[in-house]
C-alpha cells in the first residue's frame, strides 16, 4: 500500500519523513537487535537527512547500504555519493556497519559481485529513495530493468538523468558527468520491507504524476512503487502540483 504525506514546506516534509524513518529503525532494533537500511542521495534528500541525524536512533546497531554511485568517480569528488553520505550522515551518526559502493574500483563487475554477496546475507528493513525528474529510482533510468534479480547492477545513465546532475550543481557541464553507474536494482529496492520516498520541489511534479497516475511500466520506473505493500511518499505542494484530487484522496495517509 502506498501512502502520501503532503506538506507546505520542504523542512516540515523532511522532519516528518525523518521521524518515521527513525521510528522504524528504533522499532526494528528493539525487535531484531539490528536494523538494515539503504541510504539515498541528491538535493532532494537534504532536509530529510539533516532532520534524521537529529533523531534518537541506536545507530551503532544499524547496517547501511549505499543506493548508487558513479563508476570512475573518486570518493573525494564533490559529486561522489560516498562523500555526500559521509558528510551528511555517516560521519555524524556513525552507523555500526557501512557498505559503500566503491565506484572507482578497478573492476566494476567485481565490485558488483562483492556488493551482491554482502546484501544477499541481509534483510533490508527500510530503504530511503527519491524519484528523479525522469521518473528513475536509484539510477534505474527509463526504460528500467524490472526483471533482473541481481541486487546491484551496472547501468548506462540516460542523458536526462545526467542533465539533472548538472542542473542541481553537482557537475559544471554534461561531459563531466559519468556515463555509467552501479545501482541497486529495482527488484532489490522492492525487497525492502518498507520504502520511504522523499520527493520535494515542483521540478519533480511530472515524475510524481507519472509514478502515481500512469501505467506501471519501465518507462516510468517509480511507478513500480505502487506494487509494494509499504511505501511512504513524502511530497510538498510543488511535487504534488500535477496530481488529481482523486489521486491525492486515494493515497493520502
Amino acid at each position: 500500500m502506498l501512502r502520501i504525506y503532503l506538506f507546505d514546506k520542504t523542512e516540515a516534509l523532511g522532519r516528518a519523513a525523518a521521524a518515521l524513518a527513525a521510528r522504524t529503525l528504533r522499532e526494528t532494533v528493539r525487535r531484531k537487535g539490528k536494523a538494515v537500511f539503504v541510504a539515498a542521495t541528491g538535493a532532494s534528500q537534504f532536509a530529510f537527512l539533516e532532520a534524521l541525524v537529529r533523531e534518537e536512533v541506536p545507530w551503532e546497531r544499524t547496517v547501511m547500504f549505499h543506493l548508487d554511485e558513479y563508476i570512475g568517480l573518486p570518493a573525494d569528488h564533490p559529486a561522489s555519493f560516498r562523500r555526500y553520505l559521509r558528510e551528511r550522515l555517516v560521519d555524524r551518526v556513525r552507523p555500526g556497519t557501512v557498505h559503500f559502493i566503491e565506484g572507482d574500483a578497478p573492476d566494476p563487475a567485481a565490485e558488483v559481485q562483492r556488493l551482491n554477496g554482502l546484501i544477499q546475507c541481509e534483510e533490508v528493513d527500510i530503504a530511503f529513495v527519491g524519484i528523479g525528474e525522469n521518473g528513475h529510482i536509484a539510477f534505474n533510468d527509463p526504460p528500467a530493468d524490472f526483471e533482473t534479480d541481481a541486487p546491484y547492477i551496472i547501468v548506462e545513465l540516460a542523458e536526462s538523468c545526467r542533465r539533472q546532475q548538472v542542473s542541481e550543481g553537482w557537475f559544471p557541464s554534461l561531459h563531466e558527468v559519468p556515463q555509467r553507474a552501479i545501482t541497486m536494482s529495482v527488484r532489490q529496492i522492492l525487497r525492502s520491507k518498507r520504502i520511504l520516498s522523499v520527493v520535494p520541489e515542483a521540478r519533480k511534479a511530472a515524475a510524481v504524476r507519472c509514478a502515481l497516475e500512469g501505467e506501471i511500466s519501465p518507462a516510468c520506473p517509480a511507478s513500480i512503487l505502487r506494487t509494494h505493500p509499504d511505501v511512504h511518499l513524502f511530497l510538498d505542494r510543488g511535487s504534488a502540483g500535477l496530481l488529481s484530487p482523486d489521486t491525492l484522496e486515494r493515497y493520502r495517509a
